[in-house]
């Protein structure tokens, strides 16, 4: 017996052990974050705007088929739900993605939450869009839109966030760092052409020297060279579509 609780004793210590070199190295692989949003600012506006979102919704349907009045008297529980939703959110912008998560209450917040982590890779971002609606414009919310490089999809495919305070400075945050990135690759690919003389005069230098680029810079070019080609296909399409349809006029 003795020796069987020494083996479990040193079982739990050494998972223990392993947890925390677990815990460790993640906290060692976690990129450091270039700019942080904030939805603080805003909780009391956006709470507000679905509130009365909701309402509206509420009166439609009374009007419309006699019903919405459990709506009306779910509201208390929405709002609880609205306020820890846009509290637990958290929104930042590191060396290469865009980090967005949520912890959100199910409709009935007895039976528990929803935890939602997304990240966006930059290389894969086209565009960060600022969008408000006249009825969010009345309790001043924005909504955040990331559109993706390459194949044009819906705008239902992109990342949409609402609620963030001063949406045109995280804006500014990610292009300015896109642009670096395309500044890097721009740079990378002059010194390569300028060393290919020297390379090609000292090959025992070419050995030495690493002239292949990260992998997220050739990335972030065959994404690019994705979309223009894709952008080209789609006017072309356009051009013989609107011949088409003046030659059958």
């Amino acid at each position: 017996m003795g020796k069987i609780e020494e083996e479990v004793v040193e079982i739990h210590s050494l998972e223990k052990r392993l947890l925390e070199k677990t815990e460790n190295e993640e906290e060692e692989e976690e990129e450091p974050v270039l700019y942080t949003a904030s939805f603080e600012e805003t909780e009391e506006n956006f709470i507000k705007y679905h509130t009365v979102q909701w309402v509206l919704y509420s009166i439609l349907l009374i009007l419309a088929w006699g019903i919405g009045f459990i709506m009306l008297l779910y509201i208390p529980i929405r709002r609880f739900i609205l306020r820890k939703d846009i509290r637990s959110r958290t929104l930042y912008l590191t060396h290469n993605a865009i980090v967005y998560k949520i912890t959100r209450p199910v409709p009935f917040p007895c039976f528990g939450v929803l935890h939602k982590e997304k990240h966006v890779l930059l290389h894969s971002v086209a565009d960060v869009v600022v969008e408000q609606g006249y009825l969010q414009s009345r309790f001043g919310v924005y909504s955040l839109r990331i559109e993706n490089v390459g194949v044009r999809r819906s705008t239902s495919d992109d990342v949409k966030i609402q609620g963030i305070a001063n949406p045109n400075a995280f804006r500014k945050a990610v292009m300015t760092r896109l642009s670096n990135m395309r500044n890097a690759i721009y740079s990378r690919q002059v010194s390569q052409i300028e060393d290919v003389p020297s390379l090609m005069m000292s090959p025992s230098k070419s050995s030495r020297h690493d002239s292949a680029p990260s992998r997220e810079l050739l990335l972030l070019q065959k994404l690019e060279e994705v979309g223009s080609s894709v952008k080209r296909l789609q006017t072309l399409f356009e051009e013989k579509l609107s011949q088409t349809t003046e030659s059958i006029d």
